[in-house]
């Protein structure tokens, strides 16, 4: 069993208490009309009565900027949907009874139909929708007391820091127009927009010589929403005295994606600087992706600084946007075989790699059925393995034998144990290695066992807290609809065409919902869905669903 790991991380998670709803001291007055006009929405009349401009911020300060501890505890504790009692979703408030409700499931759009209360915040962001509209809309005087809250939010968190105290949030002022750049706005009206079939994004790499490893992963890595989003919202701040960040280098590259130009780019810096950071991987012959990628995260890792201004590398502790996005939980059970006590411990890890079929490993093959993989639409009917299969593998208890006796805490001597893995924290972004190049003293070959793997993944069976309905090795699935907080989709494959000794990296990329692209160096072509499922797959890259990056 093959996970890399990196130093602990502590994670804590409010459970959800169901708090009193608040009700403002105004009434509702429908509007007919249900188009915006020029001089904005005009259904915000209606909720400008009596102290509003009060009861507004005190939503800002309780609900959604959460400047002081008090507040964030309130806000984890009291912000649930009053529907489905989720706590992600998109929770947007009703502005006229603080009702706290999914945006994503129109839990909130059937509370506003029902109360004609026709405007709500979104807690995460402070921005105002409009049932009428049918649009988030822009108000002067509802704008200005969100700007103010928020600098308040910000001062007190700054506050925190400074006194050593924890502090959340992001310390960056919002982007205000100059006299210059509004003339320049108004002389320029067209506006570049994102249509379905918009290629802004996909780039050809030339390779620099047997590079293909390095431009499989960075297309995979240039389409992971997350870190896209970071990078081109300009959010690094880099402190290097020298010119051989790695970080701004990837931000660089991003901005070179999504400029709009064609024509493939050269990564020549990259190359020198991985070749700089990770001398292991220099010079010109083949390498592995997979280990190009676990040094890329690890090299962007350290280069970047976490939020309290502290470096990457803290044992403790680290907030940088790779361990936000990649960093998950492995659960380690070691259970004592003559008194069944059980050692537990977390580890991080950035990708979870997997035994194949074939490979000289022990425990195939497994048995189909009740494994959850018809909980993720895989089917065993062509006799193939799935990535269902290589998980229930991965987390299936294994007993270490008499030559890995641990010394037990409970029966004080040296015990024949077993051993079990599963997942405490489940990162945004999983990232899953099916480990196709063997290496032992005695053999080096390639695995070309195919494994199905679904568009959608549950993750849910393979959960620390799935155990308890563990019985024998068998799943039992309790499906809930309505949790998406396990759920992923797939966006990235990296394949490998060839042999141990001579081969080819490409990569299939996700760039709309159900368009797909195959990266090959400088040459993109489409894909089809059946491309991709179809397709031997060496790194499989999901993201969590729940996020609504579409």
């Amino acid at each position: 069993m093959n996970v890399h790991m990196r130093a602990d991380v502590v994670c804590w998670r409010i459970p959800p208490i169901k708090t009193k709803r608040f009700v403002a001291q105004w009434a509702v007055k429908p509007d007919a009309v249900t188009t915006m006009s020029p001089a904005g929405c005009p259904h915000v009349n209606g909720f400008k009565v009596d102290n509003w401009k009060q009861n507004l911020r005190v939503i800002y300060q309780c609900f959604v900027w959460s400047g002081s501890a008090e507040t964030r505890k309130r806000k984890a504790k009291s912000c649930i949907c009053h529907m489905c009692g989720a706590h992600l979703n998109r929770l947007h408030s009703c502005l006229y009874c603080v009702f706290f409700a999914c945006f994503a499931k129109k839990h909130i759009h059937e509370h506003a139909k029902s109360k004609r209360h026709n405007l709500a915040i979104d807690l995460l962001y402070g921005g105002i929708y409009c049932f009428m509209c049918q649009d988030y809309i822009y108000d002067k005087e509802m704008e200005q007391i969100a700007k103010e809250e928020q600098r308040k939010a910000w001062k007190m968190q700054g506050t925190a820091t400074l006194n050593n105290a924890p502090s959340i949030g992001e310390k960056y002022s919002t982007w205000e127009p100059t006299k210059r750049e509004l003339e320049l706005l108004r002389h320029n009206p067209k506006r570049r927009r994102i249509t379905s079939n918009c290629t802004i994004g996909l780039r050809g790499l030339i390779n620099l010589g047997n590079t293909c490893f390095m431009n499989c992963i960075v297309q995979a890595l240039t389409h992971t929403p997350l870190l896209r989003d970071f990078f081109l919202s300009d959010r690094h701040k880099c402190e290097m005295q020298s010119n051989s960040c790695l970080v701004c280098e990837m931000s660089q590259l991003f901005q070179e994606f999504y400029s709009g130009h064609r024509s493939p780019h050269i990564p020549f810096r990259l190359l020198h600087l991985v070749w700089t950071h990770a001398r292991h991987l220099a010079g010109y012959e083949q390498q592995d992706a997979h280990e190009f990628l676990i040094a890329a995260l690890d090299v962007l890792h350290r280069h970047c600084k976490d939020d309290n201004g502290k470096k990457a590398n803290n044992p403790n502790h680290c907030n940088c946007i790779i361990d936000q996005i990649f960093t998950g939980g492995l659960q380690s059970d070691v259970t004592c075989q003559a008194c069944h006590g059980v050692s537990t411990t977390i580890d991080p890890f950035w990708d979870i790699s997997l035994d194949l079929p074939g490979s000289s490993t022990p425990f195939w093959p497994l048995s189909p059925g009740g494994d959850g993989s018809a909980l993720n639409g895989e089917s065993h009917t062509t006799g193939a393995t799935t990535l269902t299969d290589c998980l229930r593998r991965f987390t299936r208890p294994e007993h270490l034998g008499s030559s890995a006796k641990i010394k037990c805490s409970g029966c004080h001597s040296y015990q024949e144990s077993t051993k079990q893995l599963t997942m405490k924290k489940l990162p945004i972004v999983a990232c899953f290695h099916l480990k196709r190049f063997e290496h032992s003293a005695k053999l080096r070959r390639k695995i070309t066992t195919y494994v199905s793997f679904p568009l959608e993944l549950d993750m849910t069976p393979f959960m620390a807290s799935s155990k308890e309905s563990r019985m024998n090795g068998q799943y039992q699935q309790t499906v809930d609809p309505f949790n998406n907080d396990n759920k992923y989709s797939l966006f990235a494959v990296v394949n490998h065409q060839g042999t141990l000794e001579s081969g080819h990296y490409t990569t299939f990329i996700r760039q709309h919902k159900d368009q797909w692209f195959k990266c090959d160096d400088a040459i993109i072509t489409k894909a089809s869905i059946k491309d991709v499922l179809d397709s031997e797959g060496y790194l499989l890259f999901y993201h969590k669903q729940f996020l609504e990056y579409e």
